[in-house]
């Protein structure tokens, strides 16, 4: 197996101690073992420190606006359905402003995965309480306690539809790392909240906190998230939710839910249009010497049963 460099020459420019360079370690070495083209690789972000990842990563890049990461990525997935596609985005970024495009990822089943930095501020705009810091908090940046409620990542993507639901923190980038591989290699819409510190913002949710809070799933014998068969998905679902509720001094990181046996959007899609996904966008002549043409074949093959023959009278 080839072994490839996913590092750019792109500064770092993360506070000491950030979070991210975890998360970013864990990206490189589940690329560098899953050997994927970089070519055929896309890193998909929008606005927040956590977004500047497509600038560090040496793959297809695409820095796009706050909270549309998910629509930018759903486009480019299906447009080539042979890529493969990772979201990164911040809490506020994918759970504040982005957060229907969140869901809509989730009911579609699209096959894409979802990287939420969760650090439970907005980092860049300095401090301010994202949609995961829990009420009545108060972080060095707020002058009073939070005071709104929470969202539970977990419990929304599960609740979503996302058929690989997963946690990991971003120190422990060993476990980070192999949910990040499994998430790329499953089917279907797949979501990783990865617990991170933000050591400039963020006095509560620090290192020390997460190094005695989080434990993992795997190290109960008697968890098993994943689905054998179709008819154990409610009940699967169930003690999934189960565990996303566990919040405070005990965390658990892990696989919450695997389903691999829904179908994806692009299989639904191919269900209507016949010739998706072998012709598609990426492989469509769309201009010829900078004219924009229209390729009648490939017209007909797409909607070959969308055609209706008329005749004049």
């Amino acid at each position: 197996m080839e072994r490839r460099n996913y590092r750019t020459n792109v500064w770092v420019d993360w506070c000491p101690g950030c979070g991210n360079f975890g998360i970013l370690t864990g990206i490189y070495r589940a690329l560098e073992e899953l050997s994927l083209d970089p070519d055929r690789t896309v890193i998909v972000s929008g606005i927040g420190c956590s977004s500047k990842i497509p600038h560090f990563v040496y793959a297809n890049g695409v820095h796009t606006l706050h909270g549309r990461a998910i629509p930018f990525a759903t486009g480019i997935k299906l447009a080539n359905p042979e890529l493969t596609v990772i979201v990164h985005g911040g809490d506020g970024d994918l759970l504040g402003i982005g957060a229907g495009h969140f869901v809509a990822l989730g009911r579609r089943n699209l096959d894409i995965v979802v990287i939420l930095h969760n650090n439970g501020v907005y980092g860049l705009t300095k401090g301010q309480a994202s949609p995961t810091l829990p009420l009545g908090v108060k972080t060095k940046s707020l002058v009073e306690p939070n005071i709104q409620n929470a969202f539970n990542p977990i419990m929304l993507a599960l609740a979503a539809g996302y058929t690989f639901v997963a946690r990991s923190y971003a120190f422990d980038t060993n476990h980070l790392k192999n949910i990040i591989k499994e998430a790329v290699l499953h089917k279907g819409a797949a979501f990783i909240d990865v617990l991170q510190p933000c050591v400039t913002f963020n006095d509560v949710y620090t290192a020390d906190f997460y190094r005695k809070s989080v434990y993992k799933l795997e190290d109960d014998k008697a968890w098993d998230p994943y689905v054998r068969k179709p008819e154990e998905a409610q009940e699967k679902m169930l003690r999934a939710m189960e565990k996303a509720l566990q919040q405070g001094e005990k965390i658990p990181i892990g696989r919450f839910y695997v389903n691999p046996f829904v179908s994806t959007f692009e299989e639904r899609i191919s269900q209507r249009l016949k010739a998706y996904p072998g012709l598609n966008p990426s492989n469509s002549v769309i201009e010829v010497q900078g004219e924009p043409v229209v390729n009648q074949k490939n017209f007909e093959k797409i909607f070959r049963d969308f055609i209706i023959e008329t005749q004049t009278l």
